[in-house]
Formats: C-alpha cells, sequence, structure tokens
C-alpha cells in the first residue's frame, strides 16, 4: 500500500482538470490519455490512485456524517482552545451565506476520475480478462455510489455526471455545466451502481484485503443505502418501507459470520487490518498522516493544570504525545458520562481528565482512536480511518429487524457482550420506539470519531416514526446540569439538508435556483 502515493501520480498524470465550474470538473485531455491505458500494471496504478483519492477525502466521513450530531463540545476546550467547525456545523446555525462545507467538499474532481476509470474499462482496455475488468470495475463503481451516497445523504438531489468530456484539447465550458437531479433519480443511480459493483465482482475470485474496495464493502454500502432508503423521505423519494428493508437484511446476510468482534475493543483501533474491518482507509508515517492531532490536547497547557480522578495533578504528559495536538474537537463531558464506567468502549474511546481550581471538577477528554504511534522520537498520526467494521453490521441487521417487527435484540446483545467484557447487561425487546433507541444508543458508544451519529439521528425514529433528531432525550447537554435539547427542532426541519454555497449557485446558470428549501 505505500505505493499508493506513487500510483496516484502515474495515473492523475493522464487527466485534466480546473476549478472552471460549480462541479468543480474539467474535460479529460485527449491528448494526455492516449498512452496511458495500455496495459494490467497502468489500470492497477490507477485503481491505487482512486483509492488514495478516496484517502484524501477521508474528513468527509467526520465533517458530513458526525459533527453535527450534538455529542460535541461548543466554545472552547477543557484546555481553552478554540472548537474548530463550531458555526455553523457543530452548532447547527446554517444560513444561506455560512453554509459550512464549499463546492460538494470537493467530490465532484473525485468522481471525475472514477467515471474516467468505469469509461475506459467499459470501451477500451482489451489486454485485461474478463474477470480483472470485473474486479477493477466493482471498485469504481462502488466507489461512485459511496461518494454520491455522501452527497446525497447530505444534499438530497445533487447533478449527476456520470460521463468522461472528451473534447479533442478545446475547452467548451457549457458542456461542463448541470442541472441538479431529483432526490429519487439520485438515490437511483446510487443503486444502480451498487448493482453494477455486485454484477462486476461476480465475475471475478474475491479479494478480501480491506485497504481496496470489495465485493463486500459494496454489500455493507448497499445495507446502508437501502436502511437510508427505506426510512428516510428525502423532497421526491418516500421512503420506501419493509421492501427496501428486506434488500439490506440480504445484504447483510452475506457479511453475517464472514467477519467478527474483536475481543478487546481497543485493538479495533490499534491493529491495523483485523478482522472486525471490512474497509478502511490506509495511513503510515512514511506515507501519509491525518488529522489525529487536532483531537489531542495541548502538551504546554495540559501539562501542571489537568489532572487524574483523584485531583493529583499530571505533571508529565500521560498518553505520550511528545509533540502535542492542538484539541480543536472535543466531546462533551455529559456524552462520556453516558457510557458505564464497565463498558470498555469508554476506557477504549477517551482519555478522561479534569481541570478546574476546586472540586467538583470539569471533565476533559481527547480520543484514544486517533492516537497514531512513536516512530524517531515523534508522535505520527497514522491511525487508519476505518470506514466499515463488522460492528455496524451487526447493529444494521438489530435495526432492520425492528424494522421488519422482529425482535432485534440478539444483535443488540452482541455488541453489548463485547463491550463488557461478556458480563453485559442484557437488552429485551420492546416497542419500536424504544429498540430504535436501544440500538442508537450503542451506535452513539460504538462509533465515536467514525463518522455516524448525526446519520443515525436522521434515520432512526421513534414510535411514531418521527426521526430522533428532533428527540430531546436522545441527545446531550453542553453544561452537566442542564437539561438536554434536541438536536434540530420541528421548525429547522429544512436543516436536515445542508445548504449550497453561492460559490456553485453563481458559477452555474442551470443551478441558480437550486439552493435546498428554507434558506
Amino acid at each position: 500500500m505505500k505505493k499508493i502515493f506513487i500510483a496516484f501520480l502515474l495515473a492523475a498524470g493522464t487527466l485534466f482538470w480546473s476549478g472552471c465550474d460549480s462541479l468543480d470538473l474539467g474535460p479529460i485531455d485527449y491528448y494526455g490519455t492516449g498512452n496511458f491505458w495500455s496495459n494490467a500494471a497502468q489500470v492497477e496504478a490507477y485503481s491505487v490512485g482512486i483509492h488514495n483519492q478516496l484517502r484524501s477525502s477521508y474528513q468527509m466521513f467526520y465533517v458530513m456524517g458526525e459533527a453535527r450530531g450534538g455529542t460535541l463540545r461548543l466554545g472552547v476546550s477543557s484546555v481553552n482552545t478554540s472548537m474548530d467547525m463550531e458555526a455553523p456545523i457543530k452548532n447547527n446555525t446554517f444560513t444561506k451565506d455560512n453554509t459550512g462545507i464549499s463546492n460538494w467538499y470537493g467530490i465532484y474532481s473525485r468522481l471525475l476520475q472514477v467515471n474516467h476509470m468505469i469509461d475506459k474499462l467499459e470501451t477500451a482496455c482489451e489486454f485485461l480478462s474478463d474477470s480483472e475488468r470485473g474486479h477493477y470495475l466493482g471498485q469504481a463503481y462502488g466507489i461512485r455510489a459511496l461518494y454520491y451516497f455522501m452527497l446525497y445523504r447530505t444534499y438530497g438531489g445533487v447533478p449527476l455526471e456520470t460521463e468522461v468530456k472528451v473534447m479533442g484539447g478545446k475547452i467548451d465550458v457549457n458542456e461542463l455545466y448541470m442541472a441538479r437531479s431529483s432526490a429519487e433519480e439520485t438515490l437511483q443511480l446510487i443503486k444502480n451502481d451498487i448493482n453494477q459493483s455486485e454484477t462486476n465482482f461476480a465475475k471475478s475470485p474475491a479479494v478480501n484485503d480491506c485497504y481496496y474496495w470489495s465485493a463486500n464493502a459494496t454489500q455493507f454500502l448497499k445495507a446502508q443505502v437501502y436502511l437510508w432508503s427505506a426510512k428516510v423521505t428525502t423532497d421526491n423519494h418516500t421512503a420506501g418501507g419493509t421492501a427496501d428493508l428486506n434488500t439490506a437484511k440480504a445484504a447483510l446476510n452475506t457479511l453475517i459470520g464472514k467477519y467478527q468482534l474483536q475481543s478487546d475493543f481497543s485493538k479495533v483501533f490499534t491493529s491495523k487490518k483485523n478482522n472486525e474491518i471490512i474497509f478502511s482507509l490506509f495511513f503510515d508515517k512514511d506515507e501519509a498522516t491525518n488529522w489525529g492531532n487536532l483531537f489531542m490536547y495541548e502538551i504546554a497547557l495540559f501539562e501542571g493544570t489537568a489532572k487524574d480522578k483523584d485531583g493529583n495533578i499530571y505533571s508529565k504528559d500521560p498518553l505520550g504525545l511528545i509533540n502535542g495536538g492542538t484539541l480543536r474537537h472535543e466531546w462533551k463531558e455529559t456524552f462520556v458520562r453516558s457510557f458505564d464506567e464497565a463498558d470498555t468502549r469508554r476506557a477504549g474511546t477517551f482519555f478522561e481528565y479534569y481541570v478546574g481550581p476546586s472540586a467538583p471538577y470539569t471533565m476533559g477528554c481527547v480520543i484514544k482512536k486517533l492516537l497514531g504511534s512513536v516512530s524517531d522520537g515523534s508522535r505520527k498520526w497514522d491511525s487508519d480511518v476505518i470506514v466499515m467494521r463488522y460492528a455496524d453490521v451487526l447493529l444494521m441487521m438489530a435495526e432492520v429487524e425492528n424494522g421488519l417487527n422482529n425482535d432485534p435484540s440478539p444483535y443488540i446483545n452482541q455488541v453489548r457482550s463485547r463491550a463488557y467484557g461478556g458480563n453485559h447487561p442484557v437488552y429485551s425487546r420492546g416497542s419500536y420506539g424504544q429498540n430504535e433507541r436501544a440500538i442508537l444508543t450503542e451506535r452513539n458508544k460504538e462509533f465515536v470519531a467514525e463518522g455516524s451519529r448525526w446519520f443515525d439521528l436522521v434515520r432512526m425514529q421513534d414510535d411514531a416514526k418521527k426521526a430522533l433528531v428532533f428527540a430531546a432525550d436522545v441527545n446531550f447537554a453542553n453544561i452537566p446540569g442542564d437539561a438536554p435539547a434536541p438536536v434540530l427542532t420541528e421548525a429547522q426541519k429544512y436543516m436536515i439538508l445542508w445548504p449550497i454555497d453561492k460559490t456553485v449557485l453563481n458559477a452555474d446558470p442551470l443551478l441558480a435556483d437550486a439552493q435546498n428549501p428554507g434558506y
């Protein structure tokens, strides 16, 4: 996997794009591509490059899928550093002038590369066997479906760019403009791409390296997509209910038993390529590192100030961060305290400390999932970013069974058993809404910093089938002792979808009137 960066340079060298339109797309340079797609090694290099681009987008899972979810601290951190992304993302104060992210988070430039790969694999590359072609097309269609699913859950219907525009070296900007498709059309493209990925992977032997998109990754994504489709109404897409739930269940059943929970929760994040991980993004001190330092305390502000639970001041760096962090993302004390102390996910997720002149002290925390490693006397932020793992398969299955009026408790209890070392509080089936809340509670504790919480709130429901994003009892107060408020009020329902930034709307005449309602 260390070849990924070099391989991407080889692949990207065949492409040309510019920021000349709102999708951040440009035409393929015809004169630069003619000699590239001529042997299997080049195809493999391009595949590695596509995965490299996905890795470079790793922050989107947290930004789009978690930061809005009400579990993150607002204002300043426990050691008085300022919080990143507070307005408008973490505190949900979106306006048409303050959209949080811009230019579709840069996803369309990634889609351009994937579309180019699909085009070449389907129209050229005669030197590939059917099995080889199926393997690479399975990857490309799966990754394209993932990108569009991220866009769909964030914006609803979006422009659907699936073709490569080859213009013989001449750029006609008008050819690059694209109108917004409906939510239903966008979701249908995602489902079609998943079907194409499945069909193509079926032509080749299974290759299950968690650093590369696989047939199992496609089945995991299929379950996510159909679970969302079953439960979430977006614009002209009406929640599909039972049929979509059964499709999600079939996809999950292909994964049950192929993977297993790590016996020790913390080892999920400290042992790379373990047998719980279905798909993850590879980081290495010699190749690429991530933003783990933004979740860690700054040593100068921590030493001599922070205390352990007994009130003893830390005189040294207890986590051995060495070069320290900047702590721009911290979880609320009320959220941390929602974990039982006997739940190993608490200690496996957080390093807790306390600040303040006298008791009762204020709790602070950093995330141990992104701790990285030490090399050459310094801390390297090289923890893999896990995108799909088996605990999520079990909790999605619990949610599917609940939606089908079946008992979800066996799947909930499997996850709890690992968390408590076998001596877990056993969950017994309740009403639909009670089961949803129980599943959400496990998801809250299982997937901290893994890009799940916001999407969970939008998708999961109470007994009246109303999204839990409007429920106060599943949220966490900013200050201990205060009553929690819902993440969104009913009046803020339009904010489930993000606003599109003005730069995009102004750059493309076909998008000029395409802002999401409410903004």
